[in-house]
């Protein structure tokens, strides 16, 4: 089997792409080595022009130097015959904390805008261990928003019939911000390798939970994660686990929603208004089979089940408790049964794919889309346009400048604390259209609420029709 080493490539098309050296604070034009207490890392840039621009991070491991002075805890010479120097290990995210350190906190002095921006990134690790072969691969990064393809080392090219090894080259590629990429690869790599150089104590516990913010709690692979990240320590991947599904009250959290939106919406039932015209884009589809993504507590399944076309309706939410109140709120334990067949709720996250979401006419995101992180919008947007790839699909959000007509806002600029931006109309048909000619859909615009001849309506909709539905 041929070694290529401990190497990380990060590729960007981004225009500018020599970007990339701001983002990283690394001159493209220089080479610079670092003394590391396991060896040395070298950092190059292969390619640096205004179309593309790679960086390198090469690991040079002294294979001698961590031996020395330490006692084999395997067979005589594992200490000296083993793969460390060349798969990507924790020595890979200690380089990677240490010497790209300010761009995996998120900060760049010249391109702060940038670094919160997603851009079009490609991963390359030669070589990565995975036991679990190409299917953990994948079920450790497709759901992060990752294309995903591997080259599988064989053990030995001379004797083929020894079969394949647990070793592959890995290509990444998605629309992330940097900050995120280093942060996947910083927590997943000594995940995939199922080890660390170093002790494990409570300090790693902090530092999973730093790194895996806004992402672990709901991957599916949390539970592998944790515990391999915390090299099986039973009780550290307990802890850390009861901390990463710690949430706030959800009865205060809907409560407190219900009565901000009331006090903006209930002079026009701006509500009442968005769910009709949901209802009536979908009818008009000729949808029968839909999906409520970001279901909530159950409104707009209410008034699907009102209708006799839609004959399956699922409802899918990322919080437990909302689903528990949407099965309250269409009283489903009290439907006639023909009628309960129609609804199925499930539990899953707009950022990851999911199986369970292809195959349906259509989809709805109501009022969901600004809840959302910016950076995730692209994972956001290959789970539904690329993935589940429903025939129409109907995304409903606040028009930011309407808000000039409401005197008071409970959270300010926004419509509600929640929100992590609001969109004029120029800016949600600029991302509609986009998202549009990506995947292969045509795109339409409606108002829903009161027009304002300077303001526009309230509710801005997107309806999206799949090319040859």
């Amino acid at each position: 089997m041929l070694l290529l080493g401990m190497l990380l490539t990060i590729t960007t098309t981004h225009t500018p792409a020599t970007d990339l050296g701001y983002l990283l604070h690394k001159n493209p034009a220089r080479l610079q080595s670092f003394p590391m207490s396991f060896g040395q890392v070298h950092l190059f840039y292969p390619e640096a022009s205004l179309d593309r621009c790679t960086v390198a991070l090469l690991l040079d491991v002294d294979a001698v130097g961590l031996v020395r002075g330490h006692e084999s805890e395997g067979f005589a010479l594992q200490q000296y015959v083993n793969d460390r120097p060349y798969v990507a290990s924790s020595f890979m995210s200690v380089a990677i904390n240490q010497i790209l350190g300010t761009a995996l906190g998120g900060r760049s002095k010249e391109r702060p805008e940038l670094a919160q921006t997603a851009l079009p990134f490609a991963a390359t690790l030669a070589v990565v261990p995975c036991d679990g072969g190409e299917a953990l691969l994948r079920r450790l990064w497709e759901p992060l928003g990752y294309a995903v393809a591997v080259d599988h080392h064989v053990l030995d090219t001379h004797v083929p019939e020894w079969g394949d090894s647990a070793y592959f080259t890995l290509h990444l590629t998605a629309e992330v911000c940097l900050q995120e990429l280093l942060t996947h690869l910083y927590v997943l790599i000594p995940v995939l390798d199922n080890d660390k150089h170093y002790y494990v104590g409570d300090d790693e516990v902090e530092k999973l939970l730093r790194f895996g913010h806004g992402w672990l709690a709901t991957h599916p692979e949390r539970e592998l994660i944790t515990k391999r990240y915390l090299k099986h320590r039973k009780s550290l991947a307990q802890s850390a686990l009861a901390r990463l599904v710690e949430q706030p009250d959800p009865d205060a959290m809907v409560a407190a929603h219900e009565r901000e939106e009331a006090v903006v919406e209930e002079r026009m039932s701006l509500q009442q208004q968005r769910m009709g015209a949901v209802v009536a884009t979908l009818r008009a589809s000729g949808a029968r089979r839909v999906l409520d993504l970001g279901c909530g507590e159950g409104r707009l399944i209410g008034a699907l089940l009102a209708d006799k076309q839609f004959e399956e309706i699922v409802g899918m939410d990322v919080s437990y408790r909302s689903l528990e109140l949407a099965h309250e709120r269409i009283h489903l334990e009290r439907l006639p049964e023909m009628q309960r067949e129609r609804v199925r709720l499930i539990q899953g996250s707009l950022n990851y794919r999911d199986q369970r979401l292809a195959g349906y006419d259509a989809a709805a995101v109501v009022e969901v889309i600004e809840h959302l992180d910016p950076p995730r919008l692209a994972a956001f947007e290959r789970v539904l346009w690329e993935w589940a790839k429903p025939g129409t699909v109907v995304v409903t959000t606040p028009n930011s400048e309407y808000n000039v007509r409401w005197e008071q806002l409970p959270a300010g600029n926004f419509r509600h604390r929640d929100h992590r931006f609001e969109w004029t109309r120029a800016e949600f048909q600029s991302w509609a259209k986009s998202v549009a000619e990506r995947f292969g859909y045509t795109v339409k615009f409606l108002p829903v609420g009161p027009e304002d001849a300077e303001a526009g309506a309230p509710t801005q909709m997107g309806v999206w029709t799949r090319h040859g539905y």
